[in-house]
């Protein structure tokens, strides 16, 4: 069972989860050439609230997600909405094999949670297209205050590391700025500030690299 089975049914409901979303839409639509008939991936959708801020610059968007709940509520919204150019699969692309191809892939607060970033790396520029394009938005280093204890994966990145390990998977131009700064509040009532970077990446085609 994924650690968010049992936030998914909230998850919507949760306004800094949609203003996050909202401001990397934003980034996402200010930084990127979009083009007609694009294929994208969102990997580690959650309930995809990105995905439905930028449905209608896709011809497909398929939804990745390891959480069986999660891609439950995808589906419903999918019905809801009508919408047939959208998918939602169960998969944990760390531990199971994928294929197809896309323009573009996108994630946030996805990569903190991975076993291995440097093997994901390379998955994901396996899936991409030439040409294609990765965007990334995720935590900056944090002191560990951001989980509760516990919690295995990543206290976010340095992103020059995390440009360093995209490039040696075969990126370029590899970019990225402050998107985003999320507030927590702690024990006692103080305010926590953790920023939230946006990375973009891009597969060169052969004969260009």
């Amino acid at each position: 069972m994924s650690e968010f089975d049992s936030k998914a049914s909230d998850w919507d409901k949760n306004n800094i989860h949609l203003e996050r979303a909202r401001e990397i839409a934003n980034q996402l639509l200010e930084t990127i050439p979009f083009r007609p008939g694009m294929k994208a991936m969102e990997f580690g959708a959650g309930t995809a609230l990105l995905s439905f801020m930028l449905q209608d610059l896709f011809s497909s968007i398929t939804l990745i997600d390891n959480s069986l709940e999660m891609i439950r509520i995808c589906n419903e919204k999918i019905a809801e909405s009508k919408l047939n150019h959208i998918r939602a699969l169960k998969t944990d692309l760390e531990t199971e094999p994928f294929d197809d191809k896309f323009d573009m892939i996108f994630s946030q607060m996805t990569f903190h949670h991975l076993s291995d970033v440097g093997k994901m790396v390379h998955t994901l520029h396996d899936l991409l297209s030439e040409g294609g394009i990765l965007a990334i938005a995720d935590l900056y280093t944090e002191d560990g205050t951001f989980h509760d204890e516990g919690f295995t994966g990543y206290k976010g990145f340095d992103p020059e590391w995390l440009s360093q390990l995209l490039t040696q998977a075969g990126f370029k131009n590899v970019t990225y700025k402050t998107c985003f700064v999320q507030k927590k509040i702690e024990a006692g009532g103080k305010q926590k500030e953790y920023p939230v970077f946006f990375m973009i990446a891009t597969k060169p085609e052969q004969d260009k690299q």
